[in-house]
């Protein structure tokens, strides 16, 4: 119960690594607030963690705008008392490539996973200053260590590498950490997913072949990154980049076998 006492917001809480991590850290003893911009699943998500016997309660609002992220921080401390833990998850993707990307829907995308994360932090941020501790993790992606395909969203997650970095540095020495997950592909509900399964039913296991685990992530993986990070156990984990991802960017199986068949 490394949460008990304490209060966590999760964004993007209704689905995938968010769901997962709302019923992660509320099994843990925390209270959530879970962040949606589509109410259904905000409330999914609360219903499954109080049915586990948790403590949960559903914020609806986008985390692009500034007056949304101020009331979503105001309903965490007048709901639950507090605020320990902010996860800064949810994103926002259209275009698999350039060509596909448009000036509106590369905003779009900036908005949410970037600006969102920056205008979450904004609004936490005093309160965590005030008492002297608190937690961000930001959850990035491969994507934005290397060439993956979907442009904007990669290069908003590179960028939000490097405000975790500024976070990091500015608000440690006032007791607040700021640390990233950065997972490879995880099989999730999403609709980005839904469709390229619609596509090609067997696009999990033909991506699988690229990890030398020998398969794609679960959000339960991402979920027990992001609780540790925001754990006092890690309190001297600061300004970090955890890949978790199976091992895919430490080198390219396929292309290794490849070469030791070339070599005979």
């Amino acid at each position: 119960m490394r949460y008990a006492g304490k209060v966590a917001i999760v964004t993007g809480g209704g689905q995938g690594i968010g769901r997962e991590t709302s019923l992660r850290l509320a099994s843990e003893g925390a209270a959530v607030l879970v962040n949606d911009i589509v109410a259904g699943r905000a409330e999914s998500t609360v219903a499954a963690i109080a049915a586990a016997g948790g403590k949960a309660a559903a914020f609806v609002g986008s985390v692009a705008e500034a007056t949304d992220t101020e009331a979503l921080v105001a309903a965490a401390l007048e709901r639950f008392g507090g605020l320990d833990v902010l996860v800064n998850n949810a994103y926002f993707l259209v275009a698999s490539t350039l060509e596909g990307n448009t000036p509106e829907n590369w905003n779009s995308e900036y908005d949410v996973t970037l600006k969102g994360a920056f205008l979450c932090a904004r609004a936490a941020l005093p309160h965590f200053v005030a008492q002297t501790r608190g937690a961000i993790v930001n959850i990035g992606s491969v994507n934005g260590l290397m060439y993956f395909g979907n442009p904007a969203y990669s290069a908003a997650k590179a960028a939000l590498l490097s405000l975790t970095r500024s976070l990091a540095v500015e608000y440690g020495p006032k007791g607040v950490r700021t640390n990233m997950v950065s997972p490879g592909t995880i099989h999730t509900e999403s609709p980005a997913w839904v469709e390229r399964q619609r596509r090609d039913p067997d696009v999990f296991r033909k991506l699988a072949r690229w990890y030398p685990v020998g398969r794609v992530g679960r959000p339960a993986d991402i979920a027990a990154a992001i609780a540790y990070l925001a754990a006092d156990e890690a309190s001297f984990v600061n300004g970090t980049n955890l890949v978790v991802d199976g091992g895919l960017t430490a080198g390219m199986p396929l292309m290794a076998e490849e070469l030791l068949a070339e070599r005979g």
